[in-house]
């Protein structure tokens, strides 16, 4: 009799593994996994299948715990197509953004902007409403400052690139308790790393002592249009 061939292919190769002793569940690994392998189960961080994991570890570097690592196991083949289909989400009709039609106008009323050289402390942002801005999004929305930033203080950072996370989220928790900011509007680009920035941003507030309106706005690589809105 003949035997039959196990349906999955099997063989040794790279793939990411999770200490969950090490893992808090924080999340930042999920939004920069392109490949949406991973999601939080039971507080923890978890790969969903194998065949979703290339094995690269593009994640491993957003884990401040060091939770994560590759190693070479028996592991299902990663399957591309499969991973095509699962992150392949209905894009959300974008609404479009207006130019802006005098291009000298400024609503910036604070300086630094940069978020590592804010002080909590500064009279310009004690009860402001504050615009958390990924870098890219004032170079792709054209009218940046009629669209988000009239009427509020503005912070750039960039989650992917800028060095001191745990500083950013003690910033953060800075503002919302010691400058007390009225409200917070995260806007990010449609890029799994910008989803970073909201992570940290969510972080803080859940360890500050008071809470915030919080607001996410993710805008379009293509059009700088904004492709969804929502109060978190």
């Amino acid at each position: 009799m003949r035997r039959a061939m196990h349906p999955f292919s099997m063989s040794t190769r790279t793939i990411v593994t999770i200490d969950e002793s090490r893992c808090t569940g924080c999340g930042l690994c999920i939004p920069n996994c392109a490949e949406g392998a991973l999601q939080i189960v039971d507080g923890k961080a978890r790969l969903v299948s194998d065949i979703y994991c290339d094995g690269l570890g593009a994640c491993l570097g957003y884990c401040p715990e060091g939770a994560m690592s590759t190693v070479e196991r028996e592991a299902e083949a990663y399957d591309e197509a499969r991973v095509a289909k699962r992150t392949a989400a209905p894009r959300p009709a974008p609404t479009p953004v207006p130019a802006r039609a005098d291009a000298s106008g400024s609503s910036l009323a604070n300086w630094p902007i940069q978020l590592h050289l804010l002080s909590p402390m500064a009279p310009t942002l004690h009860g402001a409403d504050l615009l958390l801005s990924a870098d890219c999004v004032a170079h792709a929305v054209p009218s940046f400052h009629d669209t988000f930033l009239a009427g509020k203080a503005l912070a750039i950072a960039c989650p992917k690139l800028d060095e001191g996370k745990d500083v950013y989220r003690e910033k953060l928790i800075a503002l919302i308790d010691h400058a007390r900011i009225a409200s917070l509007t995260v806007a990010m680009m449609e890029v799994p790393c910008c989803r970073g920035l909201l992570a940290l941003v969510q972080q803080a507030r859940a360890q500050a002592h008071r809470d915030v309106p919080l607001r996410a706005v993710i805008v379009s690589i293509e059009s700088g249009a904004i492709l969804s809105e929502q109060s978190l």
